[in-house]
């Protein structure tokens, strides 16, 4: 395979913005668009929810690029919603219903907490408390999560009792909900479960809101952030001045070097939320070149050779034969696939070889 035979529908992840009131969330979700004109405003119901469709920036596919001079160079790609519908005192009204069905579409949550004054905008809860914010809608999800998996509970009794078909995975999956709703009981996130990879698939489709990877960006002014102490699982804190990136975000290339050097910063933090949402998600790129295009893939870490050919295309899974792999600093210390082969970096693996991050990856298979 090269890069001219990538085809199909590929999947991007889809990261929720979500937070109280006046806490920035649309400024934020400016800045991480980067710029890009395809944004989208729609509704679904009462909510209006915008997207952005956004490059991960990548050095990486610079340094390919520019190597083998492609006709085209793309970028793993990821989704940002910005999704309104959570309103003043949502502690005591709880969540609204389409709220709570867009969400469980996203793979990842932006929590936006508003650290910054602003006396114009007041604040929906009266005064900045980062820690006090986060409780809201953390105590919230979790109640919405514990509703979801006793009405599971219910229904996969009754399955039981009535000797459905189904009945040995149904109290196999019993076991698993008894000990979800056990857990949120403690108070804790789903995510901070101990969990296998099956299982987390399993229960993907029941849009268990604490079950999603968190990121939480603390929006703060000129003078910084309040102390935030966030200690969970697939959990991560950042702290940037949404205003400032949004208005370096959308000046021209040359504009927004000069204004970076002026403010003493060598790169947006869209570049850091966007690499900390990898990592709580757990995936990583890998890599296809050649003239046609230079092209980066998103993957699991801990995915095989198979599943990476899966997502450039699922044909290439079903008639995997062999997968030729040179890790990206081999190639460009040696400065082509050519050379790569003389030096013996350019190895040959089968079916079960786990793919890592950075390297490039093409399939042999029998299509």
């Amino acid at each position: 395979m090269t890069a001219s035979r990538a085809s199909g529908i590929i999947r991007v992840m889809q990261i929720g913005i979500i937070g109280l009131p006046q806490t920035g969330k649309t400024t934020i979700f400016h800045a991480l668009a980067g710029g890009e004109k395809a944004v989208a405003t729609f509704s679904a119901g009462l909510l209006k929810i915008q997207t952005a469709v956004a490059s991960v920036p990548d050095s990486r596919v610079d340094r390919l690029s520019a190597m083998f001079k492609p006709r085209k160079t793309i970028y793993a790609k990821v989704t940002y919603a910005d999704i309104g519908g959570l309103e003043k005192g949502v502690g005591k009204t709880g969540l609204p219903g389409p709220f709570v069905n867009q969400l469980g579409q996203m793979d990842a949550f932006l929590h936006v907490l508003r650290a910054f004054d602003d006396p114009a905008v007041p604040h929906s809860e009266g005064s900045i408390d980062v820690q006090r914010d986060l409780s809201i809608v953390d105590t919230e999800f979790l109640l919405n999560d514990l509703g979801t998996v006793e009405r599971r509970l219910e229904r996969l009794d009754q399955s039981i009792k009535k000797g459905a078909s189904d009945r040995e995975q149904s109290a196999k999956e019993k076991v698993l909900f008894e000990r979800m709703k056990a857990w949120l009981e403690t108070e804790q996130p789903l995510r901070a479960m101990d969990t296998t990879y099956e299982e987390e698939q399993s229960i993907r489709g029941y849009g268990l809101l604490t079950l999603r990877p968190t990121l939480i960006v603390v929006n703060a002014g000129e003078n910084g952030a309040r102390t935030l102490d966030v200690r969970q699982a697939k959990t991560a804190v950042v702290t940037l001045n949404g205003k400032l990136e949004r208005e370096i975000a959308e000046l021209p290339p040359e504009d927004a070097a000069v204004f970076m050097q002026e403010f003493g910063l060598s790169e947006l933090s869209r570049s850091t939320v966007i690499h900390l949402s990898y990592d709580l998600l757990g995936l990583h790129s890998f890599f296809t070149v050649g003239e046609d295009e230079v092209r980066a893939w998103t993957v699991r870490k801990g995915a095989n050779a198979v599943e990476a050919a899966g997502e450039v295309h699922t044909d290439l899974a079903k008639g995997f034969i062999r997968a030729e792999v040179v890790a990206y600093q081999d190639l460009i210390d040696l400065g082509g696939m050519n050379e790569a082969k003389v030096k013996g970096k350019l190895r040959l693996e089968g079916k079960e070889y786990i793919v890592k991050d950075g390297e490039i990856v093409h399939i042999r298979h029998s299509l």
